[in-house]
Formats: C-alpha cells, structure tokens, sequence
C-alpha cells in the first residue's frame, strides 16, 4: 500500500504531557486538587523541558518527516501581558533542531492548558479570552513564524468542553451544563479565527490548522436522532469552521455507540484498550471522509493511537489504522500526512500515567527513553512511505 509522493509520517506530543514542571497552568492546579479525581500528577513528565534534544534526535533516527509538539502558554505569558523571551527562545530552538534533522516543526499553540491568570477569571468563558489567546499566537510567531512547518491553532475544541463542562473530568470540572458548555465551544472557534489570522500576518509562510476529536459514531436502533445530533455539536459546527483554513487535522482513537437514551455500551465482541475504548482502528477512515465531506478542506490525521502494555498490539492496531488511511487515498480524499499518538509514554491527563500510548517507553527516575519495536517498524513504514502485506 503506497503512500503519494510527499505524504507526511509523524509523531505527537504535548508541553503538558511530557515537559514537567508545568506549575502556571489550570491543569497543575487541577492534578493537585484531591477532589479532581486525577489519578496522579504530572510531575516531571518525561522531563522533556530538558531532554527535549533526545526527543527530536528520536524523531530522526525512527526516519520520521514531521514532530508535531505544543507550545506550553502558562510558560511563554507566566502573568498578563508579561511574556518570556527564554521560554520563546526555548521553543525556537526546538524547531530549529527540527529544520536541522530535516524534520518538519508543527507546533500546536493551545493543548487543553491555559495560564492560571485566566482560569483564575473564567479561563474560557471570560468575556476576552479569544483575544487573550490571539495576543499569545501574536507575540509568539512574531517570534518563531519563520521556522513553523505547519501551526495548528486549538488541539481538541470539542474535548475541552465535553471534559470540561459535561463530564467534569477536565477544569474547571463543571457536569452536565449545556449553555457553558455551548459558551465555552463558541469562545473557542472566535479564537481559532483570530489565531488563523495571527498567524498569517506574522513572520513564515506555512499551512494552517485547527485539530479535532473525531469518532465513528454509531446509531442503535432508536438512537438515530441522538446520534446524529452528537455529530452536530461535537464535530460539524468546527468541521465548518475551517473553511478558510488550510487543513483539517483529525484524531481518531475508537467508535461509538449511541441509543435512544444517549451513549450506549460498547461493542461486547470488540476488544478494549487501557482507555476503556473499543479497539477499532478502521476509525481513521470514517473520520476522514466526513471531516473531507463537511468542511471540504485537505486532512491530515494529527493523531491516531492506542494505549496498550502490549507492543504486538500496537502495532497490528497501527497497520490497521494505516491501511484505513490508505483506504482514503484511493478513493481521491486529499488526505496529506498521518501522525502516531505519542512519541513518548507520557501524562495522560485525569488517568496518570497508566495508559501508554509510546512508541517509547520513558524510564523512571532516568527517563530514558527506549524505543519499542513498534518505534521501528512504523520508522520503517515511514521510509518506505508504503505498508507492506505480512510485515506486521
């Protein structure tokens, strides 16, 4: 199964995940609030604040093209209008390492952390907060636009929201409030506008983006409606948003199901991972042919997955997955690159550390990193820009 010519293989992380030592956010405030229900904190992380050069080295010798990675805010504007040239020059020097492994920087400039200056006044849902936002993207491609690969603007609007104010498993931890919920989603497409517009009036010349949580989702019979109304606010109102961007980037993990009572259980005859999701890799191309269909941009699959202790399993889900992105080549979706989620085992948000989601493992307490067989054979992959029958 061969790849189009220029067709991009990477891998993903995130500042929060694996930086450590993310002190100014919401979401360090969040891990060390007992009644959270994080199931640890995130502490050192893979300390990537520091071997962040071992990371882009990784990325290289695996024969990745692209490391899509995040730029920590709370670090860059630590108070209101108060902005870190270190922490920008930090950041700069990672993609600069990137250009220099012939390595193509994508840097997602929110993912899911805002400073605490402006959760402590309504994060989100503060009347400024898209413009506070625009300010950050402003200040920081002034900075580093000249060495962006691609930039995606939001990591997940859509999670933060559903997280955040239906499940309360994210800050602010707010359940089931649908108007803030709907505040906080419109709050996020202004500010994915004015970043697309930041940015392409700042220094370099690169694609732009926002990236989406997407899941094939399933009707039971009865749950037609609801189903389809799950796809409506969760997923189309952003697909539209991008109507002048220059790609959509979707990431799929799993399916599901809906019932006339709303979610309904999983699949019984289909396997789970360490999230509690049902294994389905075929995802990936339910995912990109409606993210084509609704927003009728380029995609990129930003991120794909699985958390497993078992190598094996990763990387048969991952040959899956790739053959069901190869599905939508042939059928002429212009479908531009595929990122596996993540370079690193890392934070896992309200989970801790429990699932791994690595083609590394980090060590504890020397954080070495140790690449997995399934680093090697998806460097393979990548290399050959084509999936070959029986070599999983």
């Amino acid at each position: 199964m061969t790849f189009p010519e220029g067709f991009t293989w990477g891998v993903a992380t995130a500042a929060h995940q694996i930086e450590g030592g993310n002190v100014n956010n919401d979401w360090w405030e969040w891990e060390h609030n007992p009644a959270s229900g994080t199931l640890a904190p995130s502490g050192d992380a893979c300390d990537s604040f520091h071997r962040w050069r071992e990371d882009v080295n990784l990325v290289a010798e695996l024969g990745l093209s692209a490391y899509r990675f995040s730029l920590e805010w709370s670090r860059i504007e630590p108070a209101e209008g108060e902005f870190s040239i270190a922490a920008l020059e930090h950041y700069r020097r990672i993609c600069a390492a990137c250009h220099g492994h012939g390595i193509v920087p994508v840097v997602t400039f929110h993912h899911f952390t805002t400073p605490r200056w402006l959760s402590a006044r309504g994060g989100w849902e503060s009347a400024d907060a898209a413009e506070c936002f625009a300010r950050f993207v402003t200040r920081a491609t002034a900075y580093l636009g000249d060495l962006i690969g691609w930039a995606c603007t939001i990591n997940e609007p859509n999670v933060v929201g559903v997280m955040g104010y239906f499940q309360g498993q994210y800050p602010p931890g707010v359940k089931d409030d649908f108007f803030r919920f709907a505040g906080v989603n419109n709050a996020m497409i202004s500010a994915h506008h004015l970043a697309v517009e930041a940015l392409r009036s700042g220094p370099g010349r690169f694609p732009v983006g926002l990236t989406l949580s997407m899941a094939e989702i399933v009707a039971k019979p009865g749950g037609e409606e609801l189903a389809a109304a799950a796809e409506e606010t969760l997923e189309n109102v952003f697909l539209r948003a991008t109507g002048d961007d220059d790609f959509v980037g979707v990431q799929c993990y799993t399916r599901m199901h809906f019932g006339p009572e709303g979610v309904a259980d999983n699949d019984p005859d289909v396997p789970l991972t360490q999230m509690g999701d049902e294994r389905w890799p075929r995802a990936v191309e339910h995912t990109v042919r409606r993210a084509a269909a609704v927003s009728g941009r380029p995609i990129v699959v930003t991120e794909n997955g699985i958390a497993t202790e078992d190598d094996t399993e990763r990387v048969s889900f991952l040959s899956d997955a790739i053959a069901s992105a190869h599905a939508c080549v042939e059928a002429g979706i212009d479908l531009r690159g595929y990122f596996v989620w993540s370079l690193l085992d890392n934070f896992e948000w309200h989970l801790g550390y429990g699932p791994k989601f690595g083609l590394a493992s980090v060590a504890a307490g020397t954080f070495e990193r140790r690449p997995k067989p399934s680093a090697h054979w998806y460097g393979e992959v990548a290399r050959q820009n084509a999936l070959f029958t029986g070599y999983v």
